[in-house]
């Protein structure tokens, strides 16, 4: 499945890619590259990553969206379509710095369209100001896209670090979920990261185990998610 060909140019000096990609028992694929992503259909991998670094114009556009009083949010279930791009725009708070972040969320949201082959997508942009997430779970839904344009990215657990007797909800009988405290793996600002559900077929019991970031007092996350339907 191709991708489109301008989505690296919104990278500017992307970080090489680190030796996780080259252990041959990973369940990740990390790199700087777009063609990492469609890696999320082979069996053995969980995560796929794409590494890369905002442009400044970016950058720029997020932060005026980011500096306001209100907490926002955007939804769409359909095309990424004009009307689609619309709608963003008009959710955001700073309405004529949010050309560039309104063109890479539909950029992100039509290479979705185009790697899963489906014309309608769960879209959510939302500024937050705590953990949506902040135990450690696995998604019951095939596969989710998540990047953090700004804040901490989402942190996730080789399986290694996995005790899976522990996920759902707390009791006093469950043991802890995470083995390995120091296995904590976070993504970047700015990555795009694939992560399989339970819900993907063949994958009942092995999604990714992830959770949301702490947040320091103050400090907002603006999160974008992409479900495929």
């Amino acid at each position: 499945m191709s991708l489109p060909s301008s989505l690296p140019s919104c990278v500017v000096d992307a970080p090489p890619a680190t030796s996780f990609e080259t252990q041959p028992s990973a369940h990740w694929a990390l790199g700087n590259d777009v063609s990492i992503l469609p890696r999320i259909f082979e069996h053995d991998i969980s995560i796929a990553v794409m590494q890369r670094t905002l442009s400044p114009s970016l950058e720029h556009s997020i932060q005026a969206q980011c500096e306001t009083e209100r907490r926002w949010s955007f939804q769409w279930l359909g095309v990424p379509d004009d009307a689609m791009k619309r709608e963003l725009r008009r959710s955001m708070p700073v309405q004529e710095q949010a050309g560039p972040l309104v063109d890479d969320v539909v950029l992100v949201t039509q290479a979705m369209a185009m790697l899963f082959d489906t014309d309608t997508l769960g879209v959510r942009l939302r500024l937050l100001d705590s953990a949506m997430c902040p135990r450690f779970h696995c998604d019951k839904l095939p596969v989710r896209l998540v990047t953090s344009y700004r804040g901490p990215g989402s942190e996730w657990l080789p399986e290694s670090a996995v005790n899976r007797a522990g996920l759902g909800a707390p009791s006093p009988d469950k043991p802890e979920t995470l083995r390995q405290p120091h296995a904590i793996e976070r993504l970047a600002t700015g990555d795009l990261a694939l992560l399989k559900g339970d819900g993907w077929s063949g994958n009942e019991g092995r999604g990714l185990v992830h959770r949301s970031p702490a947040q320091q007092a103050g400090e907002v996350r603006l999160l974008l998610t992409i479900d495929p339907s």
